[in-house]
């Protein structure tokens, strides 16, 4: 007979054996609960049946059951009932290593998740409880979990059903996540001792096992990477930002995309739907505005634990800037196969390979993961007013600081044989329509990032001026230039975009003076925009395209001094008064001395050479025929430090950040991510591999 029949058949007559071994005092039909009734009364229903656990683990899991129960517990009671939890935890992790019993594997997985969520639930705002002690028992705690540890390494690295894989990765997810700060989760020492970094590494490097457990392994992964980040060593940072696996990290990377693109596809979808008469669109806006706009933030939301993994992986490993930027065709995401009823051999890469393909599908222009990122980010930064969408758009600006600042990704944004087709989304205004270019050009990627930081800018000069973020964004254009100008690399791009829109952030400050320094340190805001503007002056020369881009940097800054005039008066102004601002004032009017050396160079010329020519107005082309000819007796000074930066790092100017973060990410996940419903108890008994 076959293990799976002989499985089957002693399923079906456990009934029988536990009414046996309980004196027939559990009727048939609520034997589960009778049963688990039996453990929180500090009964021990095994009391006279050897065969008990072995016949309990053939009956499917009631999880809720056993939580609620939990639930129910003061904590007396649940103190009391200790040695009862560590022996059903203690069954529950010896029955792991009973791989040749499918049903029972998967029964004692289950289990084990109800017992982890059920005590930590009923201790997590209350530390004076010792978990560990209750869960597993000192004695017994570093022989069980390493034991467990080993056992689900083996499901997830050997060759066992995916279901099982999926459950083991449900399981660890589930003791990650079981209190809302990761730090204070002191079941997680145990995972440091007992690893399973390789075990997540082989399942992102295997093409077979990623599209199902990639993105579980992603998160686990990331969740791990948290864990006293700050406080002691954790391996998983060290192992993570060693890691030269280039398969594993290609699929770390594919899969952040795949979820990104998810959402970029959602969001085209959506704005690409036809619009039908005033009326009834006014009618689906006003019904539907609320609904829309909380699964919005909903979803903008979920995507905050991919985010997460994805900045990790570039602060921390430098590797992962080559899967960052490797180039693929991309391709219509589908369903992963349901598994199938009856145990069959695995497909070879080959067939994985094939499978993905469709012969009809017209040929795609080529993408990779920042593509697909700077696409998500020009989504998500157009709306920074709720605290989620704000965070998000900040976790997006900090990932692409950190981009910024390598020197490896910067050769490869500005790499002209590595062209991309980038379709940014720009957020409606009154005073533009949006046209949305669905094939915008092929450009070096840099381009598309700096077109990013200029749309920001343009479309978030608002009263409630994130200035946070506009510091973000100055930096990451300050970065950017550093590394031009350092390996004087000549971009093709229209500079113009980005000084007029320097320009604009410095009038909206003006405009709205008496207002935004009462709660925000603008004068650091202008420094940050004159700076820019100072290196293009000081050394345009060896990154600007040609000539004649320099001199339309003079232009525009001789046609716009009125907006430096202003910006100096503000200043100086701030600079005479003892108040909060005035150390930041001082700076920023001394940042302006070679801006106001060009204006008061080159305006009274202009002026002179209109009224010699007895004309009221100059053009463009006059007025820089005028600058071209009076270059030579400008001085400027050298300023210092022009192409210098402060390098990022996380603690402690972040930390906060991030401790917010993983927790809002980390109770998400224990509220929907840890979902054990879908895994079907059933299809795993039949998917289970026969081992001799």
């Amino acid at each position: 007979m076959s293990q799976d029949a002989l499985t089957m058949k002693e399923q079906s007559s456990s009934s029988v054996l536990l009414r046996r071994g309980s004196t027939n005092k559990i009727p048939l039909k609520e034997k589960f609960v009778q049963i688990y009734e039996a453990f929180f009364q500090l009964e021990d229903p095994s009391t006279g049946n050897p065969n008990f656990w072995d016949e309990l683990f053939l009956l499917k899991v009631k999880s809720s059951y056993i939580e609620a129960e939990f639930d129910k517990l003061n904590e007396d009671a649940l103190v009391s009932l200790k040695d009862n939890i560590n022996l059903w935890f203690y069954k529950c992790v010896e029955t792991l290593k009973q791989q040749t019993a499918p049903f029972r594997v998967v029964n004692a997985i289950h289990t084990l998740c109800a017992l982890i969520r059920g005590v930590f639930r009923k201790t997590r705002n209350n530390y004076g409880f010792d978990i560990i002690n209750i869960l597993i028992g000192f004695d017994m705690a570093e022989t069980l979990m390493q034991s467990l540890v080993e056992s689900l390494n083996k499901f997830l690295t050997g060759d066992f059903s995916m279901s099982l894989k999926q459950l083991s990765l449900k399981l660890l997810l589930v003791l990650a996540t079981a209190t809302d700060n990761i730090s204070q989760n002191t079941m997680l020492e145990y995972i440091l001792i007992n690893c399973v970094f390789e075990s997540l590494i082989l399942i992102l490097g295997n093409s077979i096992y990623r599209p199902t457990l990639g993105y579980d392994a992603v998160l686990l992964l990331t969740l791990l990477v948290q864990y006293r980040k700050y406080e002691s060593a954790n391996p998983y940072i060290v192992k993570l930002s060693i890691l030269d696996d280039e398969l594993a990290l290609t699929g770390y990377a594919q899969v952040v995309s795949s979820s990104l693109t998810d959402f970029n596809r959602e969001y085209q979808t959506k704005n690409s739907e036809p619009q039908t008469g005033w009326f009834s669109a006014i009618a689906n806006m006003v019904g539907n505005m609320f609904v829309a706009e909380e699964k919005t933030v909903e979803s903008v939301r979920a995507n905050d634990s991919i985010l997460l993994a994805l900045y990790e992986a570039i602060h921390l490993n430098r590797n992962f800037i080559t899967a960052l930027t490797h180039a693929h065709t991309p391709s219509t995401p589908a369903t992963p196969p349901a598994s199938p009823a009856f145990p069959t051999s695995l497909p070879t890469e080959e067939q994985v390979s094939d499978a993905t393909l469709n012969p009809d599908e017209p040929t795609k222009q080529p993408t990779n993961l920042l593509v697909t990122f700077l696409e998500y980010s020009s989504i998500v930064m157009q709306d920074t007013k709720d605290e989620t969408r704000y965070n998000n758009a900040k976790l997006c600006l900090i990932i692409l600081n950190c981009i910024a600042e390598d020197q490896y990704a910067n050769s490869l944004m500005t790499d002209n044989n590595m062209t991309f087709r980038v379709p940014l989304h720009r957020m409606p205004m009154r005073h533009r329509k949006v046209n949305v270019d669905q094939f915008p050009m092929c450009r070096p990627l840099v381009c598309a990032l700096l077109d990013l930081m200029v749309e920001f800018i343009l479309s978030h000069l608002m009263k409630n001026f994130p200035s946070e973020l506009h510091l973000r964004c100055l930096g990451i254009i300050h970065r950017v230039l550093c590394y031009q100008k350092k390996c004087r690399v000549r971009l093709q791009y229209s500079w113009k975009d980005l000084w007029t829109a320097l320009m604009n952030l410095l009038k909206f400050v003006l405009s709205h003076e008496s207002y935004l320094v009462k709660k925000h340190n603008i004068f650091h805001v202008a420094s940050k925009v004159v700076n820019i503007f100072n290196l293009f002056i000081t050394y345009g020369d060896t990154f600007l395209p040609n000539p004649t881009s320099y001199d339309e940097l003079y232009y525009e800054i001789i046609r716009m001094h009125q907006v430096f005039d202003n910006v100096y008066s503000m200043a100086l102004r701030y600079t005479t008064n003892e108040g909060e601002w005035k150390d930041s004032a001082a700076k920023l009017k001394n940042h302006l001395g070679n801006i106001r050396a060009i204006i008061n160079h080159f305006s009274p010329k202009v002026d002179s050479w209109a009224a010699q020519n007895h004309l009221s107005s100059l053009t463009e082309k006059q007025v820089l025929e005028v600058v071209q000819s009076n270059y030579d007796t400008l001085t400027l000074k050298l300023q210092d430090s022009l192409d210098q930066f402060d390098r990022y790092s996380e603690k402690p100017r972040e930390a906060a950040f991030f401790t917010q973060l993983v927790r809002s990410i980390t109770c998400d996940v224990r509220k929907s991510g840890t979902n054990l419903a879908p895994i079907q108890q059933e299809n795993l008994l039949y998917q289970y591999p026969m081992i001799s």
